[in-house]
């Protein structure tokens, strides 16, 4: 797999240096606007990219990049990832998969009509330690309660305040608490108990974006409140709940390095089980695997999780009036 990533940001290089733990998966290309030039080939000199594009027309020309990684501002994800599955390219989007479900459905069936790849860089959906809690759900017998805490404070809140707006913060980009830290709470919960029959959300909005705010997702015997802020902190926890036992991780959403099982009777056990401690790792295996395996059946499986995700992103951000003109 001949990788070309897109964009400068923080992100980025936590994928590049992932993808050095991964055998079979190459970045050979990095590709950014021109404006951001230096930012981009002092990137590509660190981690050894041997090409550097200012446009993605030209590297969408070069033959040996068969997968392309979209890492920038949320609001042009579905604008990089057509232009990419248009021209015959498998593609690895960032979280959030698009700024809307209108968008996400349209590069779903791009995709699909294309006969190509699309994945979303959503990590803890591939944890060990989240597939062993999915196991161990029974053991807790009827779940009934979730509550998880993915709050922290950003270091752009203080600029925020004094009025400079950053992409995270910024309406129009699609920014929010919910979209940056929230929806991996969404992830862990699509991955132990699939789609919720209802949602609800109640956000702090300040200057059109939510902050922070609390999601209630309700299935038929439970209820899960999820809450996520950067503008506040506090302990990040995820407890699971049922009327056998219970799941308690003192991690956030988006790592569940570790989490104990505790049951009715007093038994307890605990589980560290991440093969790596860089969280990309396990999504970049995953990704690998699927297109070495010429997968498509378990690409359209996690299509619809992402999609699902997309759903409950939409109806939350529609309830709270937060700004919503996204078309595909």
């Amino acid at each position: 797999m001949k990788i070309c990533t897109i964009g400068n940001g923080l992100i980025v290089p936590w994928f590049l240096d992932a993808v050095k733990k991964v055998d079979g998966v190459e970045v050979i290309a990095a590709c950014g606007r021109a404006r951001s030039e230096d930012k981009l080939r002092a990137m590509a000199a660190k981690y050894e990219i041997p090409l550097v594009y200012l446009d993605m027309e030209t590297m969408l020309k070069n033959p040996e990049i068969d997968t392309v990684y979209v890492g920038i501002s949320n609001h042009v994800h579905y604008a990089y990832a057509r232009q990419a599955l248009l021209a015959g390219r498998n593609v690895i989007v960032e979280k959030p998969f698009t700024a809307s479900l209108p968008q996400a459905e349209a590069l779903a069936d791009l995709a699909r009509e294309k006969g190509l790849f699309l994945f979303e860089a959503a990590p803890n959906r591939y944890f060990p330690t989240t597939l062993k809690m999915k196991e161990l759900l029974p053991k807790i017998g009827t779940p009934r309660l979730a509550v998880l805490n993915y709050s922290q404070y950003s270091s752009r809140y203080d600029r925020f305040k004094k009025g400079e707006i950053a992409p995270v913060f910024n309406p129009e980009m699609a920014g929010g608490s919910l979209v940056d830290l929230g929806i991996y709470n969404i992830y862990l919960l699509l991955a132990l108990f699939g789609e919720p029959d209802k949602v609800f959300y109640h956000a702090n909005i300040v200057r059109g974006i939510d902050t922070s705010g609390v999601l209630v997702l309700e299935y038929p015997r439970m209820r899960c409140i999820c809450a996520a802020a950067k503008d506040c902190g506090a302990p990040t926890t995820i407890s699971i709940q049922g009327d056998e036992g219970y799941m308690f991780s003192p991690c956030a959403a988006n790592t569940i390095e570790s989490f104990d099982l505790v049951l009715n009777s007093g038994e307890k056990e605990s589980y560290t089980l991440n093969s790596w401690d860089m969280r990309m790792v396990h999504q970049i295996v995953a990704f690998r695997d699927m297109v070495e395996a010429g997968d498509h059946a378990l690409c359209e499986e996690r299509l619809k999780v992402s999609l699902a995700a997309m759903k409950i992103l939409d109806e939350a951000r529609t309830q709270a009036g937060l700004f919503m003109d996204f078309q595909a």
